[in-house]
């Protein structure tokens, strides 16, 4: 299963990919969305084996998941073998 993320609820400061605590998503396949944690983004992509992406056609990246050797796992796009940030540029919520 593959959703589009389409809004991020940032926390704390700075506003940076670490303080993102929770995902609005869309699943395109059966219209379906929701509302995730950063812990269970995390385990859909790493556990579940699922995609994330953000944006759509040929600005669609894909996202993976970031292990910082002292904090917790963090959901950033990757794009053209670089990590980016396509996440923080989405609405708020």
């Amino acid at each position: 299963m593959a959703v589009r993320i389409t809004h991020v609820r940032v926390e704390g400061f700075p506003e940076d990919h670490q303080h993102i605590t929770s995902y609005k998503w869309v699943n395109e396949a059966d219209n379906g969305s929701g509302t995730s944690t950063r812990p269970a983004m995390v385990e859909f992509i790493d556990v579940k084996k699922g995609r994330a992406y953000v944006g759509s056609g040929s600005s669609r990246v894909e996202v993976g998941v970031v292990r910082p050797q002292s904090a917790a796992p963090y959901l950033r796009t990757y794009a053209d073998q670089q990590w980016t940030n396509n996440l923080l540029s989405l609405p708020r919520f």
